[in-house]
């Protein structure tokens, strides 16, 4: 299936290829770069932005084929609007396991989205640190397809995007502080864009 691409999209993609120029880069990963400079009009995101051809591959088929999708956020979830996609962070049952074990409501909604989707999921973060740093602590259990990591902020963003790559999970991140739930909902949706038109 084709997607239909409005003309404001296509001008917007006219003007960002006029200003930066991306096309030394693989299809996929060229989606991707371009799909967050799109969804957040900053260009420099084309050096910040750390990705891997065959991982997007990986993930592109793994969504093909039906992979679920979990966000740290309502906000992420919200921006990818073609499949379903688990966030259970404002969820009662986050609150109280937060409570609980002491941990924020961010990392008790990863455990508590492993638990409802299992292993081979798409991961999706763009707002909460504490979320990323909970999902590589539960790497093993999780054997994500990808990891999108990319938490916004001046606290414990930037380390936990660098204990991401440090990890060897199959993700896509950038390197600065800059980050949110549009570029994590850019990420995913350039995958599944990649997705319709195969």
């Amino acid at each position: 299936m084709t997607r239909v691409v409005h003309p404001i999209e296509a001008e917007s993609y006219e003007i960002l290829r006029s200003r930066v120029d991306t096309s030394a880069f693989a299809t996929l990963t060229r989606a991707v770069v371009e799909r967050v400079i799109h969804s957040t009009a900053d260009i420099s995101l084309v050096d910040d932005m750390v990705c891997d051809e065959v991982t997007l591959t990986v993930a592109a088929e793994a969504l093909r084929g039906g992979a679920r999708i979990v966000a740290d956020v309502a906000m992420v979830a919200a921006g990818i609007t073609t499949r379903p996609v688990v966030s259970l962070v404002a969820s009662p049952e986050a609150a109280q396991l937060a409570a609980s074990a002491g941990i924020t409501r961010s990392a008790a909604a990863v455990r508590l989205a492993l638990a409802q989707v299992g292993p081979g999921a798409v991961w999706a973060i763009g707002c909460a640190p504490t979320a990323l740093l909970e999902l590589i602590a539960l790497a093993d259990a999780a054997a994500p397809v990808l990891v999108v990591g990319v938490p916004v902020g001046f606290v414990g963003a930037v380390e936990s995007k660098e204990a991401l790559r440090a990890s060897g999970l199959p993700s896509v991140s950038n390197r600065s502080e800059k980050g949110g739930s549009s570029m994590a909902a850019a990420v995913v949706n350039a995958l599944l864009y990649a997705e319709e038109s195969s």
